[in-house]
């Protein structure tokens, strides 16, 4: 099975601001985002929040 790819849409800064809201455990330096390091920011929210890649990606998307 195929694991998913984070694809942002809208302003990273309003979904920042979503994220925050449901988990207010995660700080801006875990969640700074850089064009590429998909991966990397994908990995710090799972860390912090205990879900796997794909639920995190999902999740993310949802916003």
């Amino acid at each position: 099975m195929d694991s998913k790819e984070l694809k942002l849409k809208g302003n990273w800064n309003e979904l920042k601001g979503k994220i925050k809201q449901q988990y207010g455990q995660l700080t801006d330096d875990d969640l700074v985002y850089e064009e590429g390091k998909d991966d990397e920011l994908v990995g710090r929210i799972q860390k912090k929040i205990g879900k796997t890649k794909d639920q995190v990606i999902e999740w993310i998307q949802s916003l």
